[in-house]
């Protein structure tokens, strides 16, 4: 009996142990297609996702993290203006309920530069109004640790130029609703603003680096020799990429306040800023460029066949008179010049001879080729139109030879500095980072054997000519000087001039241009009391270029120069 009683015990567990485990496996295959249908589920969604929702359902995430307005950013990707939230402290007094002088005396103590008694009129007012349009983190803490549920602290949208005033005028700046004034802010402000595009920077083709050296170099040279201001501009001479471009005195696109006062051109921060120095003189400003035009007219009448022989001779002895109207050279040689020495001593009278001979004709089809009859081609809304001649005579086209009579920005300049030592070839100047293998509309101004000898004699006029101040060791510099005076009423102001100096480097293999101008120099010990271009204008050249070759991958060899064998008997007999 009592086995009996075990073998039904063992049965019953045997029993309940297979019971068991059958519910346990069919527990588990619930388990297991429960989770089969939670993967299915997972991956369907992610499929439905991918095919039908995933572009649109991107950008709602990623909105959120688009700034209000893009970035503009320099050819390198370094930050020259962006948007990001911006703390404010706001107040609504009808909501305070501690003592108002004691919480103005304490944002005083935060906020030192703004006077308690302000703080008070905005506490004790009837309207809500901002304590602090900007605020730093740090101060927001310490105003929120007043306690004080009146006080709130908004975000809102806030420009940034973190590089201060660099490329001020290039960069421009945004007004309290956020539209772009002036410069690329202003150029770009739809594409900026635009949910579509902002999220991208849009990349410049200036160099941050180049451009502080442009502006560091051209500020000791205006304050050396006393002048009320300057410009400069760094071309790429072979794509037309402005690498750098500046107007001096400048402004901080940060606190855009101008006033209209007087310019001051006191280059020290008085708090405030004439509205005059919004100017980019650059592409905005135009002026008799004087000398700089002299390897233009011998380029081009070179090209016409008007100049054939380097050699002969022109009569220099005495000033040319025509028509009433008398020029001379500045430091006349008082002897007869072939070409080389016209540019290397800068003669007025040998150039106006040359262009006389050229004729009206070729002279305008020279300079139209090279856009100095209309506005500088640049993406920038500020340019000016050049003054163009209205009665193109003889004289005229005389005087146009050597840079009177006709006034283009420093911009039209280094474009047709650019054409004239790359072969030839006319290509747009632009402040947008050109794309690989961008296709760029072009057209010949110069035959490619003009360039070529062009870039002998412009080196020529640095190594042996008014251009020596410029002359960089082991970067073949090559160039012309330019002093031209002012126009007045009914003439000329002997006692103000403009002082350029036309570059570029290295002249056997030229790949940059720069344009180096001041404005009004007054001549000081540093130049010797000397006003002209040579050594004003040149020096800062003569300074930049070290600065900025190994930045722009051209290292010195003063192994290496252009080779000008066949030109130098022409200055030795001049000098024999």
């Amino acid at each position: 009996m009592t086995v009996l009683v075990a073998s039904s015990s063992r049965l019953n567990l045997i029993r309940q142990t297979q019971t068991a485990s059958k519910k346990a496996f069919w527990r588990l295959l619930v388990i297991m297609f429960l989770f089969f249908l939670f993967v299915m589920l997972i991956v369907g969604r992610l499929a439905t996702f991918a095919m039908f929702g995933g572009a649109h359902a991107y950008d709602d995430i990623s909105s959120t993290y688009v700034p209000k307005r893009g970035d503009i950013v320099d050819r390198n990707g370094e930050p020259l203006a962006r948007t990001i939230d911006a703390y404010a402290i706001w107040v609504n007094p009808k909501k305070l309920f501690g003592d108002k002088e004691d919480l103005a005396q304490k944002l005083h103590e935060i906020f030192p530069d703004t006077e308690s008694e302000k703080f008070l009129s905005k506490l004790q007012s009837d309207r809500s109004s901002y304590l602090r349009k900007r605020a730093l983190p740090s101060q927001v803490k310490k105003v929120h640790a007043l306690g004080e549920i009146a006080i709130e602290f908004p975000r809102e949208a806030e420009r940034l130029y973190p590089q201060h005033d660099l490329a001020a005028h290039i960069l421009g700046f945004v007004n309290q609703d956020g539209k772009g004034i002036l410069g690329m802010e202003s150029v770009l402000n739809d594409h900026l603003s635009n949910p579509e595009t902002r999220s991208k920077p849009v990349e410049l083709s200036i160099d941050s680096r180049v451009q502080a050296a442009l502006e560091s170099e051209l500020m000791r040279g205006i304050k050396s020799t006393g002048a009320k201001g300057g410009a400069g501009v760094v071309l790429n001479a072979n794509n037309g990429e402005i690498v750098a471009m500046s107007t001096l005195p400048s402004f901080n696109p940060n606190t855009p306040k101008f006033f209209n006062i007087p310019e001051t051109y006191d280059l020290s921060t008085d708090g405030k800023t004439p509205l005059s120095r919004q100017v980019n003189s650059v592409t905005n400003r135009v002026y008799e460029l004087g000398s700089t035009f002299k390897p233009l007219t011998v380029a081009a009448a070179l090209d016409a066949g008007t100049v054939r022989d380097l050699a002969i001779r022109y009569d220099a002895t005495k000033s040319v008179k025509i028509d009433g109207h008398k020029i001379s050279d500045t430091h006349a040689s008082h002897r007869w010049l072939n070409v080389p020495e016209a540019l290397v001593h800068s003669s007025n009278i040998v150039t106006a001879r040359i262009a006389d001979n050229l004729g009206k004709d070729n002279m305008d089809v020279m300079l139209t080729k090279l856009g100095f009859n209309e506005r500088p081609v640049v993406e920038l809304g500020e340019r000016a139109k050049p003054l163009w001649p209205k009665n193109w005579g003889r004289v005229t086209n005389m005087t146009v030879g050597y840079g009177h009579g006709i006034s283009v920005t420093p911009l039209h300049l280094a474009s047709a500095y650019a054409t004239l030592v790359n072969g030839g070839i006319y290509r747009p100047t632009t402040l947008l980072k050109r794309k690989k293998d961008e296709k760029i509309e072009e057209h010949r101004v110069f035959k490619s054997a003009t360039s070529a000898r062009m870039r002998q004699l412009l080196r020529m006029i640095v190594s042996d000519g008014t251009g020596k101040n410029a002359d960089a060791r082991g970067y073949r510099v090559g160039g012309k000087t330019g002093s031209a005076e002012k126009p007045a009423d009914g003439g000329y102001n002997k006692k103000l001039l403009v002082s350029t100096f036309a570059a570029a480097f290295p002249m056997d293999d030229p790949q940059y241009v720069i344009i180096a101008m001041v404005d009004e120099p007054s001549g000081t010990a540093a130049t010797n009391f000397n006003r002209t271009a040579g050594w004003t204008a040149a020096p800062i050249v003569k300074k930049l270029v070290p600065r900025i070759g190994p930045m722009l991958n051209i290292i010195p060899d003063e192994h290496r120069d252009v080779d000008v064998s066949e030109l130098l008997p022409l200055l030795w007999k001049a000098k024999g």
